[in-house]
């Protein structure tokens, strides 16, 4: 989408910034753009974990999505004139989805850990990935993929999982799936990046109540809102805005394939920030959900 298609009463400073993002966008492939998002996403999951010690998980939630809407609207100021009501609706689908998503994973990573918690997860995605297959070597990969995260999830130490970390995790899968299909409507009905920082105003009302109430006074903090605002960027704005892009570019069931990369991404993390040791089933996760990666953006 070029700075032209944006309607004329926009700010030409916020089209010049558009514009720029959108070239330097343009200059690397789809698949590029979901990697980062990936490792932008999961580092910050890294980071909020460790704020778990300070705070409850919605509280988290809340923080990370609140400073990350304000980033985003202070970049795209969302407007809705000349949208449709299927578009403000599909909109507003969007941000519930992405706050009750990030809702469902916080409780599921105070629950269970990284690797694990990123692992059950990604059965939603999966989902999307089959159902979208139309070829017979798009489902080796899924398969693949399938075999890497059975191996990062310890099925059998159920004695030391959480179930009700397992019920987080298998809720925040099914509103990704939804978020992946939801998202690529968004793209295409909202110019630039306004779709996704009208979503992020709907998450922040959404998961206002429980966050301010699990947080309270503490909320303000200096030092908590610096994290926050960290967390807000990497684990919202950056990968969000990157996977916007490359939806628009991109098949959904290629971009669902690529989200295997999500466990080893959460697996890395989890060993150098917050020093989750890999084991040697670990690793061989860790290549069968690459080897799927490469395969899907090969064909």
């Amino acid at each position: 989408m070029t700075a032209e298609t944006v309607s004329g009463s926009a700010r030409p400073y916020r089209i010049r910034i558009g514009a720029g993002v959108r070239a330097a966008s343009d200059a690397v492939p789809p698949s590029g753009l979901v990697l980062l998002g990936i490792v932008s996403v999961q580092v910050g999951a890294g980071l909020a974990k460790n704020l778990f010690a300070m705070l409850p998980p919605s509280a988290v939630v809340f923080l990370r999505i609140s400073t990350g809407a304000l980033v985003l609207v202070a970049l795209a100021l969302p407007r809705v004139r000349g949208l449709s009501r299927k578009d403000l609706l599909a909109g507003a689908a969007f941000g519930v989805s992405l706050g009750l998503m990030n809702l469902s994973f916080y409780e599921a990573l105070a629950r269970l850990p990284m690797g694990i918690a990123v692992a059950i997860e990604f059965i939603g995605p999966l989902t999307v990935a089959v159902v979208a297959s139309r070829r017979r070597l798009d489902l080796l990969w899924v398969v693949l993929a399938a075999a890497g995260i059975m191996l990062l999830a310890p099925w059998g130490k159920a004695a030391g999982t959480s179930w009700a970390g397992i019920g987080f995790a298998l809720g925040a899968g099914a509103l990704w799936a939804a978020y992946i299909l939801l998202s690529a409507s968004v793209g295409r009905r909202f110019p630039g990046t306004t779709g996704l920082s009208f979503a992020m105003l709907v998450s922040t009302l959404v998961v206002a109540p429980v966050g301010i109430t699990a947080g309270g006074m503490d909320l303000l903090r200096p030092e908590i809102l610096l994290l926050g605002l960290g967390v807000g960027l990497l684990s919202s704005v950056i990968p969000y805005t990157l996977e916007l892009e490359a939806l628009r570019r991109m098949p959904k069931r290629v971009f669902g394939i690529l989200m295997s990369l999500e466990p080893a991404a959460a697996a890395l993390a989890g060993l150098f920030i917050l020093g989750e040791l890999l084991h040697l089933r670990e690793w061989a996760a860790i290549g069968c959900v690459i080897i799927a990666s490469i395969g899907a953006t090969r064909s």
